[in-house]
């Protein structure tokens, strides 16, 4: 006797084509939310009403004008970064070393400070510092993409990889170039001189959120309107149309990574030469990982990206205001910039697919 099937209570569905409105609601649903559950998990541990708590949020991100100018000096590393990995995600290569890639141009940038010191003008150091920063970055991003057009390895893994040794070399210099001998820091470069210290633009803040803009209008224009844009959009859609139209798939990869790595590279630069004045292996501060998010919740679009780093950042130093006000250690700034993060990605889940319930009439015919 053959017995009916039972269908489960719900399916997942994939949705066809959202409008941009449709999209947004459901991302800003999606933050509300996140804001409600990290309010109401501060309001218990604390015990003040959640009006306080999102106060207090925005008083960590727009507190004072100096907050103010350092949210937006991070909100521009992170843009830069996010902008940097942008065409090789448009190109399906799955570029997960932003971090080392930012790493190694901070690190090439500080290898200029130390040892050109007193051999060069400023000027000229500043100019080494820049080239070895975009050509450091760019090899690291050159290695995975030979390797991937050579033998197909897995480019998550080699960009991951190469963040590692990126790290275990700046590990390494920083013993090198410690000051004082035994400290296992460099501190503070070239201090009595600023040599190599990039030069302030109105105040200290302002050169980076000018590069950062600058960067955002080449990526747009780069990939929108060039030859080389149009050239890693068919190859992200399928590399076999991409040779049967005749382009050239390992050079547009070589091309594409050397260009983000190299963009890397300048965010190195600037945290180095124009923020921090010293390199350690945590000067990213994991950026390289936030801008895969950032890139991938703006839909690889350039101009998107600036609202959606925004938001990165602010949640992220609203989360450790919060953590500072109420007494409360640096991991409960990270858990509640984790549960941000969760509802957000959750947002774009919903966004692309639905869950397809059971019709009433079906349940009943089956019971």
């Amino acid at each position: 006797m053959n017995e009916k099937k039972k269908e489960p209570l719900f399916h997942i569905v994939k949705r066809g084509d959202v409008s941009n409105a449709t999209a947004w609601k459901v991302r800003a649903i999606g933050i509300i939310a996140a804001l409600i559950v990290c309010a109401l998990i501060t309001t218990v541990l604390t015990g003040d009403n959640p009006i306080s708590v999102y106060a207090t949020m925005v008083s960590g991100a727009f507190g004072s004008a100096r907050k103010t100018w350092i949210t937006f000096q991070n909100l521009a590393i992170l843009l830069i970064i996010s902008l940097a990995l942008t065409p090789a995600f448009r190109m399906r290569f799955w570029n997960i070393g932003g971090e080392g890639q930012v790493l190694i141009g901070g690190l090439a940038s500080a290898a200029c400070m130390i040892c050109l010191e007193g051999k060069l003008p400023n000027a000229a150091v500043i100019l080494c510092m820049i080239a070895a920063s975009m050509a450091a970055g760019a090899l690291w991003g050159f290695i995975p993409a030979l390797f991937k057009t050579l033998w197909n390895t897995n480019e998550t893994l080699s960009t991951l990889m190469m963040n590692y040794i990126a790290t275990q070399l700046v590990a390494f210099f920083t013993v090198v170039w410690e000051v004082p001998k035994g400290s296992g820091k460099i501190g503070i470069i070239n201090q009595n001189t600023n040599t190599g210290w990039l030069p302030e633009v109105g105040n200290r803040y302002l050169l980076a959120i000018i590069v950062a803009l600058a960067i955002t209008l080449f990526m747009h224009i780069y990939l929108k309107y060039s030859k080389h844009g149009y050239e890693i959009s068919v190859v992200g859609e399928s590399e076999r149309t991409a040779r049967y139209v005749g382009i050239k798939v390992e050079k547009v990869i070589i091309r594409t990574m050397i260009l983000s790595g190299a963009l890397c590279g300048i965010a190195g630069l600037l945290l180095v030469g124009g923020i921090n004045h010293t390199v350690t292996t945590t000067i990213a501060d994991g950026q390289g990982f936030t801008a895969v998010m950032v890139s991938w919740l703006a839909k690889f679009h350039p101009v998107a990206m600036i609202f959606t780093s925004f938001l990165i950042v602010f949640m992220d130093r609203g989360a450790s205001e919060i953590s500072t006000v109420f007494g409360l250690n640096q991991s409960f700034a990270d858990i509640l910039t984790g549960i941000i993060l969760f509802f957000i990605i959750g947002s774009e889940f919903f966004i692309t697919y639905k869950i397809s319930f059971r019709k009433k009439a079906q349940r009943k015919e089956e019971a």
